[in-house]
């Protein structure tokens, strides 16, 4: 292109080479330069290149619209499509950029195009053949002429070349935009379509108001800021999750995307949703730059797509303004009832410095070392160092010191991070009484640290009714009610956190471990092959196989899966348990032994179950006991493992259940494990140890 400014960027399916070649020589003819070269049709990056280069200084972009443009899911020209729409929006609404040609019949109203050009009155050349009228309707475009948009009246065969939008368009802000301006505008779009698609327009998705937000692109050129695309794209599911009716599928299995080279339908299928958010994040300086667009995942086609540059320090501005506005908005659209409570993650006091912190902070956590959630502690303190009145920031804090505490330490080591951890969610309480983030935190507290099951109870219930939306407060209250025997209840919500968190292995393996204890094996064995599905090395899945398959009595499956478990105490516990049904009674007791030696610190509820199998009430009770001495979270499964049940009417099972806090006698088990027991072999439930998290 030898004059950029004047020259016109010709976009079109390779299926239309023909009539775009038709309409390349017409132009040609009259003098115009057009971008038209069939040899570069071909990918890669220098492709990429010169085609973002070209589309940012042609004068006049002209997408070539047709049945097959309509038919693919999939070309180039998608791509060119999205740059100069994107670029579109950068255009004053008088100057003249997208001009939509249609080479044959396709309606205006045709779904697989982007909105801005339904937008735009489309010129007709049918099968490309240019007449002299539209050649210098074109030069006239180029040398500034404006042009009516549609609806406006209009002389035959002129056209509507998109600047700003009408009123189908996309809501701008003048003033700047914060990611839950992002958030807003999507709500806003997300009502319109869920109102509109909810009369059966969508028959293959379960729940039209739905939406995934995929991890923004770090677009920075520093890998080091990774930390703050996903902190911008976290916030996003948090800010679209606080509205009541949108299901928003949550970070652990939206952001399992990042790169993916699947197609938006493949996407949409695996999460459940209707709509995708994809898009990037640049910070360079004192500036931030946010790309977004809203994918149907029916079809693929981008429903909207808007680019903000603002000023870093103005990242949080209108946040809270626009959210109140919208809420009211959609109450008589998608969202019906009241806004939930706030439940913002941003510091009171505005402080980016706090706010990048914690950003930090929760990048660390989620990596889920030792040494990770150290770093993490240092930058959660940090974010209540700068802003003391931080309260996410300290819920944050206080959930890495009980991780830590939880996960790698003993002893006095471990009191001591408790103690920190109580110290800094009594805090986030005392500042925000009414953080849902703050209520998990303590519920965390109070399950991991102090077996205190009702308290933590009351807390995922407090979080849950200022959260309805909060995965992980369900995926914990089911825990905590399982413990208490509630397995039915357990399965309910269990299932609830699996709706937005569909790819979340450990959500399924205890989904497969209540299963299994109310004697559902087929179900359970399909939710643990799932989870072993979506995470095929990490321990304890394949453990869990092994308790279905001794519960049906098939010694050699159990032993088959037992032997699939990673080397570790989880290996050594369902090899175990697997032996004790099969006839080698030598291989039995000599499992056994290697499991009380290698693990009687780590595992001695694990010990009891295995006892348990061998028909000995007495070592039963006895390991059952040193499984609380040590605090062994295995204790929690107690009123739902099937075996250790067939004891349920002895006076040491009674006892036992008032010592530790649970009811008595088993009361609120759901099934009679002396109905399973058949041949007299016994049958245990894993227990998984209770720091690991969702």
């Amino acid at each position: 292109m030898t004059e950029p400014s004047r020259a016109v960027f010709l976009s079109y399916a390779s299926q239309d080479a023909d009539a775009a070649q038709k309409i390349c020589e017409a132009l040609r003819a009259a003098g115009i330069e057009v971008w038209f070269d069939k040899s570069e049709l071909r990918g890669g990056d220098a492709w990429d290149q010169s085609i973002r280069r070209q589309i940012k200084n042609c004068a006049l972009f002209i997408p070539v619209v047709s049945r097959h443009t309509h038919d693919r899911a999939e070309g180039y020209f998608r791509l060119e499509w999205k740059l100069a729409v994107d670029r579109s929006y950068l255009i004053t609404a008088t100057k003249a950029f997208l001009l939509p040609v249609a080479i044959d019949d396709t309606p205006e109203d045709d779904e697989q195009v982007p909105d801005r050009f339904r937008e735009l009155q489309w010129t007709r050349l049918p099968a490309g053949d240019t007449s002299p009228a539209f050649a210098e309707r074109v030069q006239r475009l180029l040398s500034g002429e404006t042009v009516p948009l549609r609806g406006r009246s209009r002389s035959a065969g002129s056209a509507a070349v998109g600047g700003a939008p009408t009123s189908r368009g996309v809501i701008r802000w003048r003033t700047g935009v914060s990611y839950a301006v992002i958030a807003v505008a999507l709500v806003l779009t997300l009502g319109y379509l869920g109102f509109e698609r909810s009369k059966g327009a969508r028959p293959n998705v379960p729940n039209a108001a739905s939406i995934a937000v995929l991890p923004l692109a770090n677009e920075s050129g520093d890998a080091n800021q990774q930390y703050f695309s996903d902190g911008i794209s976290e916030d996003l599911i948090t800010a679209l999750g606080q509205f009541p009716g949108l299901k928003v599928i949550g970070r652990s299995s939206a952001f399992q995307f990042r790169d993916s080279k699947e197609d938006s339908r493949s996407i949409g299928t695996k999460l459940g949703v209707a709509y995708l958010l994809e898009g990037s994040v640049r910070k360079s300086g004192d500036m931030i730059r946010v790309s977004a667009e809203l994918i149907d995942t029916a079809d693929g086609s981008m429903q909207w797509s808007q680019r903000y540059d603002r000023a870093f320090k103005d990242l949080f501005a209108l946040q809270d303004e626009i959210t109140h506005a919208v809420a009211e908005a959609l109450k008589t659209k998608l969202l019906r009832g009241e806004h939930a409570a706030d439940q913002s993650e941003r510091p009171p006091s505005g402080s980016l410095d706090a706010y990048n912190a914690m950003l930090e902070g929760r990048f660390y956590a989620l990596r889920d070392t030792q040494a990770d959630y150290r770093r993490a502690i240092e930058f959660f303190a940090q974010a209540t160092a700068i802003d003391p009145h931080y309260a996410f920031a300290w819920s944050k804090l206080s959930e890495a010191w009980c991780d830590l505490g939880g996960g790698y330490l003993e002893g006095a080591p471990a009191q001591e991070a408790y103690a920190k951890a109580r110290e800094a969610v009594n805090r986030a309480l005392e500042l925000s009484p009414d953080l849902a983030s703050a209520h998990v935190a303590h519920g965390y507290l109070l399950l991991t640290a102090d077996f205190d099951w009702h308290g933590a109870e009351a807390e995922y219930h407090r979080a849950l009714t200022l959260s309805p939306n909060d995965g992980l407060a369900k995926f914990n209250l089911g825990l905590v009610l399982a413990t208490f025997g509630e397995v039915d209840r357990a399965i309910e919500l269990t299932r609830q956190a699996l709706a937005t968190e569909p790819l979340q292995s450990t959500s399924y393996t205890w989904l497969a471990t209540y299963l299994s204890g109310v004697h559902r094996l087929d179900e359970a064995e399909r939710a643990i092959r799932r989870a072993i599905e979506l995470q095929p090395t990490t321990t304890g899945y394949h453990a869990v196989l092994a308790i279905i398959e001794i519960q049906r009595g098939n010694a050699q499956a159990a032993l088959a899966a037992a032997q699939q478990e990673p080397p570790g105490d989880w290996h050594d516990s369902s090899l175990a348990l697997a032996l004790q049904i099969g006839t080698d009674r030598a291989a039995a007791d000599a499992a056994l032994k290697t499991l009380v030696d290698k693990d009687a610190g780590v595992g001695p509820f694990q010990i009891a179950e295995v006892y348990a199998l061998r028909d000995d009430a007495t070592a039963t009770f006895e390991w059952l006991d040193r499984a609380w001495s040590n605090r062994d979270s295995g204790v929690q499964n107690l009123l739902f493992d099937p075996f250790i049940l067939r004891y349920k009417d002895d006076p040491r099972f009674s006892a036992f259940c008032r010592k530790v806090g649970l009811p008595v006698s088993g009361e609120a088990a759901t099934v009679d494990p002396a109905a399973m027991l058949g041949d007299r072999r016994s049958y245990a439930v894993f227990a998984f140890d209770g720091s690991e998290r969702q």
